[in-house]
């Protein structure tokens, strides 16, 4: 006979062992002093197994009825659902003890060669300081949106508005990692949007007047500071590369025969190999530089070890001790020095100063140039931006 609700809900222990109550196909009810229990008794590989399938009455008959029906189904298909729930439980045992520190760990240990050495470093700094000691503890299944809210407040309070919203960033990278690893069903950091100051966009203090760029270039070709500082400079005004690239800068990266620095797409912004052409000043700079820093790998190591690679903070810190303010000139304002006056006084052609930037340059037919695009005629502009480098010096 089958069973109903009525006599599943009515029904009360008599034999102190349990009673079983059979709905037909192997599934029974255990009625216990303690409780009622549905059970599947089945055959598997010729072993007599027994299946649990849940408690009444948080397991309805009907509820147990359908974990028949999937049992019977794998059963069908050669699969031992008994085995299947032993799988499940340790995966679900395994996600509960998955901790965001852990998450966060793996992810970022799996994507390093997706990005520049320099901003693995950065990106490493903000785990480890802003994200682990608070979230770091927690079940990844157990973040909740306020959770991270809570933490890149931390950081907004101390007016690191553009770091909070970059750090927001790089959680909800962390929770996707999750969601596609099976550990969550989705990323949370995606309710925080507004949440968050809006950053006030500034353009990056640049000197563009010839007369002043002058100064510059004399102020520091006399700097007294380290000789690593002292060449950064002197680069960033001959090769404009974003600051990041520069000191990212490695000496497998520079061919002196071809007077080229050929920079890694994953080093780039834009993900696509950049070429910097050398002007003979800059070839004879690196020269120089060789005998100090060519044993290690970085051209501009950290002034303090040669296993990294100089700090974002050393070019704007011998641009204060020349006695320029963040108001007037910072490390990224020689690219905007280089661009204006390429184009206003020297009259270079714009796509060619573009391409040198590392923009998004797009030919006639919306096409984007590859890396070589008018290479020569930027190694004679190179050339002829040095040389007038040094003229107003």
């Amino acid at each position: 006979m089958t069973l109903t609700d009525t006599f599943v809900k009515k029904v009360k222990p008599i034999k102190k062992g349990g009673d079983k109550y059979t709905d037909g196909d192997g599934m029974y009810l255990l009625v216990t002093p303690i409780g009622k229990y549905w059970r599947l008794d089945y055959r598997y590989l010729g072993k007599r197994k027994t299946l649990a399938l849940g408690v009444y009455p948080s397991t309805s008959l009907a509820k147990a009825r359908i974990k028949r029906g999937l049992a019977k189904a794998q059963l069908a298909d050669g699969i031992d659902p008994g085995l299947v729930r032993r799988e499940d439980k340790l995966r679900r045992s395994e996600i509960a003890n998955q901790t965001f520190a852990t998450v966060a760990l793996t992810w970022l240990g799996k994507t390093e060669n997706e990005r520049a050495t320099t901003t693995q470093e950065k990106i490493t700094g903000w785990i480890e300081k802003d994200l682990l000691p608070y979230l770091g503890p927690l079940p990844i299944t157990t973040l909740k949106p306020r959770d991270i809210l809570i933490t890149v407040q931390r950081i907004e309070a101390r007016g690191a508005i553009e770091s909070a919203h970059r750090v927001r960033q790089i959680c909800g990278q962390i929770l996707r990692f999750a969601v596609a690893s099976g550990l969550v069903e989705r990323d949370v950091s995606a309710d925080l949007k507004g949440a968050l100051a809006t950053p006030q966009k500034t353009n990056y203090a640049a000197i563009t007047e010839p007369k002043r760029v002058g100064d510059l270039m004399r102020a520091i070709y006399g700097y007294q500071g380290h000789p690593y500082a002292v060449a950064a400079l002197k680069l960033s005004a001959l090769l404009f590369v974003r600051p990041g690239e520069l000191r990212a800068a490695e000496w497998d990266e520079i061919d002196f025969d071809k007077a080229e620095w050929r920079i890694p797409a994953a080093k780039m912004k834009m993900k696509i190999e950049h070429i910097v052409p050398l002007s003979t000043q800059a070839l004879q700079l690196l020269q120089k530089l060789e005998p100090m820093t060519g044993h290690a790998r970085y051209v501009l190591p950290s002034i303090r070890t040669d296993d990294r690679c100089m700090s974002e903070n050393t070019v704007n810190a011998a641009l204060r001790s020349m006695g320029y303010t963040k108001d007037e000139m910072t490390a990224h304002g020689f690219r905007a020095m280089a661009r204006t006056i390429l184009d206003e006084v020297l009259e270079e052609r714009v796509d060619l100063i573009e391409h040198q930037l590392a923009h998004a340059v797009i030919d006639p037919n919306g096409r984007a140039y590859n890396r070589t695009a008018h290479l020569a005629a930027r190694k004679q502009m190179m050339q002829r931006w040095a040389d007038y480098l040094d003229k107003i010096r």
